[in-house]
């Protein structure tokens, strides 16, 4: 199921990442000093190896096209949009005098806290972030620290396996929530999460749209009852949460100026590419 879903996601979200790193000036003088990924499997590059969760992806056929061609902790086939940084649950037991001169060098490049199924929730991915931040300001100092805080790129991915993998199949939220209601509960979520990143010194954030939920793999095998069609349904939900996050996004930008806040529209590219794939060459 996962790794179906990231057949859509890799290409498109790579492209975008690969826009955003072009900004990068010198080495010594870059635009964008860090890349730091939250959210769920979509950008876990391994954090859920080091969890006792049976949401994970280091058995086969996870990994086959990957450099070694095998499971990493990713949940597709090869490489992820976020393989610029590191998993940061890899580097949790070891406190910075001891890590190497590599390793430091990384963890000053960024790092990712995703985690597939929210195994590891945006609370906690948030308290795993700050950890990060007080060993960047162990290694660097404050002043550089600062900079590297507010000049880097946050991307955050999340939604897809709260409709997917939690409203759709519950019965007890789906029947107590409407998915306008749901996804008003995700909005404060996602509300609280950039408000808390601000505070921390954070200015550039970027999250991406749903996609249109109702084409995925899985959600066509589990709700599609033998039609391989995309569920109309499950799209026009998508299309109401991305309303309202884009309507959110623009309340978090009034009410902090200086906060650059992006919003990565995924629904409508990937929808055209589903429906009339050979006007993309496929």
């Amino acid at each position: 199921m996962e790794k179906e879903k990231m057949e859509y996601f890799s290409g498109i979200l790579t492209s975008v990442l690969l826009l955003v790193l072009c900004v990068v000036v010198t080495a010594d003088d870059p635009l964008v000093p860090a890349l730091c990924f939250f959210g769920d499997s979509v950008m876990d590059a391994g954090n859920n190896n080091y969890l006792t969760t049976l949401l994970r992806a280091d058995f086969l056929p996870y990994g086959r096209d990957f450099v070694t061609h095998k499971p990493t902790g990713r949940f597709c086939n090869g490489k992820l949009a976020a393989d610029y940084t590191a998993e940061y649950l890899g580097f949790s037991t070891y406190p910075p005098p001891y890590l190497s001169r590599a390793d430091v060098t990384t963890l000053l490049t960024g790092a990712n806290f995703a985690s597939a199924g929210s195994a590891i929730s945006l609370p906690r991915q948030l308290s795993y972030y700050k950890d990060w931040q007080s060993r960047v300001v162990t290694m660097v100092g404050s002043d550089k620290a600062n900079t590297i805080f507010s000049g880097g790129i946050h991307i955050l991915s999340a939604g897809s396996s709260d409709f997917l993998q939690n409203y759709y199949v519950n019965p007890f939220l789906n029947r107590l929530y409407t998915p306008a209601q749901f996804s008003n509960l995700l909005m404060k979520s996602y509300y609280s999460f950039v408000q808390n990143l601000y505070r921390l010194g954070v200015r550039r954030i970027g999250v991406t749209s749903l996609p249109p939920a109702g084409c995925l793999p899985a959600a066509i095998t589990i709700f599609g009852f033998g039609k391989n069609k995309c569920m109309r349904e499950l799209n026009d939900d998508a299309v109401l949460f991305n309303n309202k996050l884009n309507a959110t996004s623009h309340k978090l930008v009034k009410k902090y100026p200086d906060l650059k806040l992006v919003v990565f529209d995924i629904y409508q590219p990937l929808l055209e590419m589903i429906i009339k794939p050979t006007d993309k060459g496929t």
